[in-house]
C-alpha cells in the first residue's frame, strides 16, 4: 500500500490495528477478546469497524475460511512514522526540535529512555559526519 493514500488512523482503529500487530491473523471474535480486556467493547462495533478498516485498506481480510480473518494491511513502523509526521504538523508548527524538546521534558520519559534516544542522536550525528567527510573528498 502506498504510505501516501494510507488514512491515518482513528483512536480505535489503531487499538484493532495494534492487536493485530502484536498477534497477527485474527478473527473478529479474538480481536473483540483482546480489546475487553481492557475496554468493553461490543462483537458488532468490532465486526464494523474492521469492514470500515478493509474498505480503507488499513486491513485486509482473508474469506477462503468460515470465520474471516483480518490481518494488519500496513505496518506498525509506517504507521507510527505518518502519525508521528501528522502531529509534528498540527501540533508543533512542523518543527522537530519543539516536539523533540516537548519529549525531553515530558514527565514520561525515563533516565534509560532518555540514554536512549540520547545515543541514537549521537549515532545520527556520527553518521552525518562521516557522510559530509567524504563528500568533502
Amino acid at each position: 500500500m502506498n504510505t501516501e493514500e494510507a488514512p491515518i488512523p482513528t483512536e480505535m482503529e489503531l487499538e484493532i490495528l495494534n492487536v493485530l500487530w502484536h498477534e497477527g491473523p485474527c478473527t473478529v471474535r479474538e480481536v473483540q477478546a483482546i480489546l475487553n480486556k481492557t475496554k468493553n467493547t461490543g462483537y458488532t462495533t468490532v465486526l464494523k469497524m474492521l469492514q470500515i478498516m478493509t474498505q480503507k485498506r488499513l486491513v485486509t481480510r482473508d474469506e477462503s475460511n468460515h470465520a474471516h480473518v483480518y490481518v494488519a494491511g500496513c505496518s506498525k513502523q509506517n504507521t507510527q512514522k505518518r502519525l508521528v509526521d501528522n502531529l509534528l504538523v498540527k501540533a508543533f508548527g512542523g518543527s522537530p526540535v519543539q516536539l523533540a524538546s516537548t519529549l525531553f521534558c515530558s514527565e514520561k520519559l525515563t533516565k534509560t529512555e532518555f540514554e536512549i534516544l540520547r545515543n541514537e542522536i549521537l549515532t545520527l550525528q556520527k553518521e552525518e559526519n562521516e557522510n559530509v567527510d567524504s563528500k568533502a573528498y
